[in-house]
């Protein structure tokens, strides 16, 4: 049993809850069981003598073979794949320092960016307080985070400016197969890049931009509950459902790299596996073994 496991009691009318395929919410505190008959631990969770218990605040939110908790808070923990904005914090002979939300900084390698970069010149491309849209590589046992420049929808952001919410939040503002995020950019004429980290880069008329900065106040405080693409949707003047498959917003991000340097390959918002399967009441789709 994990040091300072206390098994949590279960609230009135649990014990006879469908274990998944409930629209239910469920809410659950740190080290409560969850009823979960034939489903794997998932972000969010663990197991103990076969009993599935939350590891942090959140809503049971089953994805079987998996059943995770989505925390409604929370600092940011990265995973491999994860899109996220980072920030310069200082610049080395051969690598850049980013802070990234995590509980360590991220360095990005010089071999980690399309560019030919020679030793030394590394604040020539980035200095201290740029922002760059980095992919999380992954995790090693020491907790060093690998990141790479290297990819579609990566590379340097200029002009626009930055917005933080909760990580947790992050799959509701991006909603179903992109709709939300959609629907802000269409609605408010900025593009959105949003981090998996709780940082979203913003640009396009100052109006719009405070527009996309109330919708996300709006995520940030009625994220958790139902109801939430129409609230958006009234707070920004529409009607309706976004139109699926929308056309995504495009910039090139390569505007402030050297003379004759265009590597840097075309943006969009990052719609990765945290927003294929979300909905108004759920937070990623993709699920990790959490044994």
């Amino acid at each position: 049993m994990p040091h300072g496991h206390r098994p949590g009691r279960r609230g009135p009318g649990r014990e006879g809850a469908p274990s998944h395929g409930t629209s239910d919410r469920i809410l659950v505190l740190p080290g409560e069981e969850i009823a979960a008959r034939g489903l794997q631990p998932g972000t969010g969770t663990y197991r103990v003598n076969g009993h599935i218990y939350a590891s942090v605040l959140g809503l049971v939110q089953p994805r079987p073979p998996f059943v995770r908790v989505a925390p409604l808070s929370g600092r940011y923990i990265p995973k491999a794949r994860d899109l996220v904005i980072g920030i310069v914090t200082d610049v080395q002979g051969t690598f850049w320092l980013l802070d990234i939300g995590a509980p360590r900084w991220a360095p990005l390698h010089m071999t980690g960016t399309p560019w030919k970069i020679d030793f030394g010149e590394t604040e020539q491309y980035l200095k201290v307080g740029d922002a760059v849209v980095v992919s999380v590589e992954q995790i090693e046992n020491t907790g060093r985070i690998g990141v790479t420049m290297i990819g579609d929808g990566l590379g340097k952001l200029e002009g626009g400016t930055l917005a933080t919410i909760s990580p947790a939040k992050i799959p509701r503002v991006i909603g179903k197969g992109g709709s939300m995020i959609q629907t802000i950019q269409q609605a408010t004429r900025c593009e959105v890049v949003v981090g998996q980290n709780g940082r979203l880069w913003i640009d396009g008329p100052d109006e719009g931009i405070l527009r996309v900065r109330e919708a996300l106040r709006l995520v940030e405080t009625e994220g958790q509950r139902r109801g939430l693409t129409e609230k958006v949707q009234s707070l920004l003047g529409i009607s309706g459902r976004p139109p699926v498959g929308a056309r995504e917003t495009e910039r090139s991000p390569g505007r402030g790299s050297p003379a004759g340097e265009e590597h840097e390959p075309r943006h969009r918002p990052p719609l990765g596996e945290d927003a294929a399967g979300g909905s108004e009441m759920d937070g990623d789709n993709s699920e990790q073994d959490g044994n």
